[in-house]
């Protein structure tokens, strides 16, 4: 996707700095490959979230990712989690689309807060078919439950409520979420 001014990278890693630097020691930078996410070490005095070849949207989901681990989970390199490539059978590719439910569902939130298009990932472009459709519903779906039970994260309110400001946009609600 084009990146415009508007929607540069580097505002994202202005307003996660506001947010989170100071009181997570955890910063967002622009990677050159796959995204990942690096605890402080003695390499690094900072958490790092890594995100892939300078995308916006990329970043907008490793964030996500971040918003939604837990304190032990964020001092495991990329979170401690398993992750199957490209290439999924339909098994595997069902329990991408369960894990990844929520996560692209706090995405989603990032980028309505920052007036950037939407798209889900299914990240299996070498596997089984996938009807992006169905879980694009039900990625909608798991955001309506988290905006309408008030059960978003606390990180993740943060840092939505910060992009809304930052670009100018409202709160979103049912109606913003269109599929």
């Amino acid at each position: 996707m084009h990146q415009t001014s508007e929607h540069h990278y580097q505002r994202l890693i202005e307003v996660f700095e506001r947010c989170f630097k100071e009181d997570y020691n955890t910063v967002l930078v622009p990677g050159e490959d796959e995204p990942y996410y690096q605890p402080a070490n003695q390499l690094n005095e900072l958490n790092q979230i890594v995100f892939a070849h300078g995308f916006f949207a990329s970043a907008l989901h490793e964030t996500a990712h971040w918003c939604i681990a837990g304190e032990a989970r964020r001092e495991q390199f990329d979170y401690g989690y398993w992750y199957e490539p490209d290439g999924r059978n339909h098994e595997q590719q069902k329990f991408f689309e369960q894990v990844e439910r929520k996560p692209q569902a706090l995405e989603w939130l990032f980028s309505l807060c920052c007036g950037f298009p939407f798209q889900v990932s299914v990240d299996n472009l070498n596997g089984v078919e996938v009807d992006r459709h169905a879980f694009a519903a039900k990625v909608a779906e798991q955001l309506f439950q988290l905006l309408e039970n008030n059960s978003l994260p606390t990180r993740a309110v943060r840092f939505a409520k910060a992009l809304c400001h930052e670009f100018n946009c409202s709160w979103p609600d049912r109606q913003a979420i269109n599929l």
